[in-house]
């Protein structure tokens, strides 16, 4: 199995046609059956159903080598380069660029030698089908303009055909969109792409990608390469979305919110969800299942918050802050970063503190980037650690092991002004913790005095099976303690 960005597709030999060479009597015959082998669509992460065919690098009769990348999966969670584990010649691809298919399901089927790449299009034809493909981006289906071809209909039955000046009544076909740059400046390109990029020392920023949402893939920088690709211009300045409030806690998960609906959505029309909001639909339904309960309570934030103006120019964020102050307080309740048993009859403990973060993507659905070991890990390194996956996790380049081993999650919607809302509980885990905005409060003071204090409430939904009311409320102390008095976190 490859790592970092890649894995190995498994296969199977599959029986073809035979060949037996026969010498003298009273020799022993020899059988050599021809080896085409199944290549299937791997599983990229637990949570994983289904892939999608980003795009093929290698085409039908091409040749592989054991190792080499010959197909961009997109998974639930991020563009895997997916390499074969046999010699030999593409004989069949089963399932083409854009569509889905099965996790097992066969993808392609690989010849050993050039002589039996008939025989792999004989057994891809007998192949299950893959998965429907989804439709097409809902921006390319204009709607005609309503009455117009009825009114075309008739005369072109009644009178002569119109002279060669008529066309202009009639809407000429349109013309395939020339693709168009992103205009939130964010580039989304296929492993292959941004490797084939170095190679050929392109500036993917200039590089408009042909791909869904504008992702380039191996074919744009190719083209760019030969002078035949399209050019990114910078887009005319719109009006800037609104700045988040200045950050505090509470205030700052991911360095800018989300976009709330994608510009390509259109009224009365149905758009398919991407892997990604597949996964996250299965997700929440599959937590129906699960027993919970919440806790809120209300935290002081005035000490994290001059911490953080601190910190700041040394490049601190305030989420390392909150995941440091959550994997402090989770190191002293380990039943909180636990998790119940599949079969339901026990407790799986578990060795790391790992904090995954929930994260708004452009085109829609979540991901959560985990900040490991986030107990243990200095605030600096963990600042660190959580913009380079910020910065991976949009432009869909986290291994497996960085969006699907945390152990506890934090959700938080404080830029967005929000007093306090109520999580839902991710499957294998024992507790979410929704954070919502920090805001001035007056409140009444130890000397029996007026004053005014920055607070956040926070709510924590946990699975009742292994957790119980009193655990829950016992760690919110623990935290509130810690964010309170906040010095430790810079130990």
């Amino acid at each position: 199995m490859a790592m970092r960005g890649s894995t190995c597709m498994t296969g199977r030999k599959v029986s073809g046609s035979s060949r037996r060479a026969r010498g003298t009597v009273g020799r022993r015959s020899t059988r050599v059956e021809a080896k085409v082998r199944e290549i299937f669509m791997p599983a990229l992460s637990s949570t994983m159903t289904e892939g999608k065919i980003v795009n093929w690098l290698k085409s039908e009769g091409d040749a592989v080598t054991k190792g080499e990348t010959v197909v961009v999966v997109e998974s639930d969670k991020a563009d895997m380069d997916v390499e074969s584990f046999v010699e030999g010649f593409i004989g069949h691809i089963a399932v083409g660029d854009g569509d889905t298919a099965a996790v097992g399901a066969p993808i392609a089927f690989v010849a050993e030698t050039e002589s039996e790449i008939e025989e792999c299009k004989k057994m891809g034809g007998s192949a299950p089908a893959a998965a429907a493909p989804s439709p097409p981006p809902t921006e390319a289906a204009a709607p005609p303009p309503p009455a117009a071809p009825v009114a075309a209909e008739p005369k072109a039955e009644a009178v002569a055909p119109p002279p060669p000046s008529a066309p202009a009544a009639t809407a000429p076909a349109p013309a395939p969109a020339a693709p168009q740059p992103r205009t939130d400046g964010r580039i989304i390109a296929t492993p292959y792409a941004k490797k084939l990029a170095k190679e050929l020392r392109v500036d993917l920023s200039r590089v408009v990608g042909t791909g869904v949402n504008g992702r380039i893939d191996g074919a744009d920088v190719e083209a760019f390469a030969a002078g035949n690709g399209a050019v990114a211009t910078p887009a005319a300045p719109s009006t800037p979305a609104p700045a988040a409030p200045a950050a505090s806690a509470g205030e700052a998960p991911a360095p800018a919110p989300p976009a709330a609906t994608p510009a390509t959505a259109v009224g009365g029309t149905v758009q398919k969800f991407t892997s990604l909001q597949a996964a996250v639909a299965r997700n929440m339904e599959a937590s129906l299942a699960v027993p919970e309960f919440r806790v809120c309570t209300s935290i002081t934030t005035d000490k994290l918050d001059a911490l953080y103006k601190k910190l700041k120019p040394k490049g601190v964020t305030m989420t390392g802050l909150l995941c440091k102050a959550v994997g402090v307080a989770l190191a002293d309740h380990p039943i909180m970063f636990a998790a119940c048993t599949p079969d339901g009859t026990g407790i799986q403990y578990n060795e790391h503190v790992n904090v995954a973060v929930a994260v708004a993507m452009p085109d829609g659905g979540l991901i959560t980037p985990v900040l490991q070991d986030a107990d243990q890990t200095d605030i600096y390194q963990l600042s660190r650690n959580w913009a380079d996956l910020v910065k991976r996790a949009r432009s869909k380049n986290l291994k497996p092991d960085e969006y699907s081993s945390g152990n506890f999650t934090v959700s938080n919607l404080g830029m967005f002004d929000v007093d306090n809302f109520d999580a839902i509980l991710p499957v294998g885990t024992a507790a979410i913790l929704a954070v919502g905005s920090s805001k001035p409060m007056v409140v009444a003071t130890d000397d029996g005095k007026i004053g005014v204090e920055k607070r956040m409430q926070v709510n924590i939904t946990c699975d009742h099976r292994i957790v119980y009311g009193a655990d829950a409320a016992q760690f919110l102390q623990t935290l509130k303690s810690v964010i309170e008095d906040p010095d430790q976190l810079t130990m």
